[in-house]
């Protein structure tokens, strides 16, 4: 019996040791700093050990919990795409006055545009990912998964204006939620460019009542 507890003991410990220790780093925080270094420096440009740097994290970690490189990219357009990618979208969606709503969205995207946290400026996706689109197996699809979702939220607040009788029968709501999607990438080509967010603004009601014409 006793031959038989210690197999099972060395057993259960061999298979422990199969799991690995607990992650010693916040996943999260490791994947927004990824998502920096490869905003900033591109997807070439971003070496491992760029990424590894300010991770704060060692190589098998690095392989362990995100894969290879294209992995971990697909990874930080995924967060981008869940979390700060849909901040301009829950604004819109939150306003109860459809003019507020689309101010709210475009106000979203000029902060975000002329300034992030990480430093750099303009959309991670548009100005960043789309260049490797057709070059990193995985990122076209992400990117029209990311159009067609943004459009379909957009377009679905608009046909409630329509519902509650605030906007007219047959207004275009389609149309309008891909013209205010292209005016988000405006905005984001501009803070890109280095424009004010001063002067992004100055325009602002004027779009919003475009876009309610």
């Amino acid at each position: 019996m006793s031959g038989a507890t210690g197999r099972v003991k060395d057993y259960i410990l061999n298979d422990t040791k199969k799991l690995g220790r607990p992650r010693s780093f916040d996943y999260d925080a490791a994947l927004r700093q990824a998502m920096h270094v490869f905003w900033t420096m591109g997807y070439d440009g971003a070496s491992l050990r760029d990424l590894k740097g300010a991770m704060g994290i060692t190589g098998p970690s690095l392989y362990a919990a995100f894969g290879d490189k294209r992995e971990l990219y697909l990874k930080t357009i995924d967060h981008y795409r869940e979390a700060e990618g849909c901040a301009p979208l829950v604004a819109f969606e939150a306003e109860e006055d459809i003019a507020a709503a689309i101010r709210a969205f475009l106000v979203e995207i000029i902060d975000s545009a002329t300034g992030h946290e990480s430093g750099a400026k303009g959309c991670f996706l548009a100005s960043s990912v789309a260049t490797t689109a057709g070059q990193v197996d995985g990122v076209s699809e992400r990117l029209q998964a990311a159009i067609a979702e943004a459009q379909a939220r957009l377009t679905a607040r608009f046909e409630r204006e329509v519902e509650t009788g605030t906007l007219p029968e047959g207004f275009p709501s389609e149309e309008r939620a891909a013209l205010l999607f292209d005016i988000r990438q405006g905005y984001m080509f501009r803070g890109r460019a280095g424009v004010a967010r001063e002067e992004l603004m100055r325009d602002l009601d004027a779009r919003v009542a475009l876009l309610l014409a």
